[in-house]
């Protein structure tokens, strides 16, 4: 008797190009996780709102998000893949959830206090409100694993708890969702401050790689990365973070451990490592840029992708919520 595949619920914004941060500590792994596990991935579009956004720029970037997705290798065959706002049903269950999530335990999330404090002038009610919305995401398809970077861990104990106070007051419903946290490059650091997470939000261009910088770029942004004056590669967060940060990197794009980097880079100094670092990013994702130019000149077949995902989403949407609108004691006819 075949045994049931765990299920994969995994999301991701349309703010434009990933980042090599989000490459390295989450889009990398979702297609190595596509025949071992039952993969649920979505563009989510609904969440991206709780920033202002221009809507025509919000509807090109979903359209390149999902490009990236499928040129990083996810296969629609394999894995669901669809726009969050095609599935209605997540922001239907959302509102149950709100009603059985506490104010303080929102009030606590780490990154509502971060973006609060980043867009003081819109501190919006989705802006607090939306870790329900990612609890709806993830047990609308009673997910059990949800591959995360170490700071989103917080968004997934929430989902569970909220999970958990549901099945104690209405009876089991929901599955408990684990946190997948990747043991290399869960966490990809600032170019320029390597204490800080890389992101694109950051107003110097040189603390991130996208996945469409040209190989020039990347070679210069790598280049003008913050090191130290030791000129020794070792792997030591605490005080070596610049170098420590970079040779995170480069383990992932090559396969070898951090032993295997310092030895190979004994006595070479910085500017022979950062070359190789630049060299070995510029490897690694070439053929995803020519596959993602390739993807966004057929916008047709992308649109079908989606439409499809959205469909076989709300099928298995449709489950959960009705069992929960039931046993929540909504009249259904």
């Amino acid at each position: 008797m075949e045994t049931q595949k765990k299920r994969v619920f995994s999301g991701i914004q349309p703010t434009g190009t990933f980042t090599l941060g989000n490459y390295i500590g989450a889009v990398r792994n979702w297609p190595l996780l596509q025949d071992e596990y039952d993969c649920i991935y979505c563009v989510v579009d609904q969440h991206a709102i709780t920033v202002k956004q221009t809507p025509a720029e919000l509807r090109k970037k979903t359209y390149e998000s999902a490009a990236m997705l499928l040129a990083t290798g996810i296969d629609p065959k394999k894995s669901m893949m669809f726009v969050q706002s095609h599935v209605p049903q997540h922001t239907q269950l959302s509102w149950v959830l709100s009603c059985n999530a506490q104010y303080g335990e929102l009030g606590r999330m780490t990154q509502f206090k971060d973006k609060s404090a980043k867009h003081a002038d819109n501190i919006n009610t989705g802006l607090f409100t939306y870790p329900v919305l990612m609890a709806a995401d993830i047990l609308l398809y009673n997910a059990d694993l949800v591959p995360v970077g170490a700071d989103q861990k917080q968004h997934v104990e929430l989902a569970r708890n909220i999970a958990q106070r549901f099945n104690n007051t209405y009876s089991e419903t929901f599955v408990l969702p684990e946190p997948f946290i990747p043991k290399i490059g869960a966490r990809v650091m600032s170019l320029q401050e390597p204490k800080k997470k890389m992101s694109k939000s950051d107003t110097n261009e040189k603390s991130f790689i996208v996945l469409t910088d040209t190989p020039d770029v990347i070679v210069k942004k790598i280049k003008s990365a913050v090191t130290d004056s030791e000129g020794v590669v070792k792997y030591d967060v605490e005080n070596k973070a610049g170098i420590s940060n970079l040779m995170g990197i480069y383990s992932v794009m090559t396969g070898k451990d951090f032993e295997e980097i310092e030895k190979e880079f004994e006595g070479q100094g910085y500017g022979v490592f950062k070359t190789a670092v630049a060299e070995s990013i510029i490897d690694t994702i070439k053929p995803i840029q020519d596959e993602y130019a390739r993807l966004l000149n057929d916008k047709a077949y992308i649109e079908d992708v989606l439409r499809e995902g959205a469909q076989k989403a709300q099928y298995q949407a449709n489950k959960i919520l009705s069992k929960v609108y039931r046993k929540v004691g909504f009249a259904q006819f």
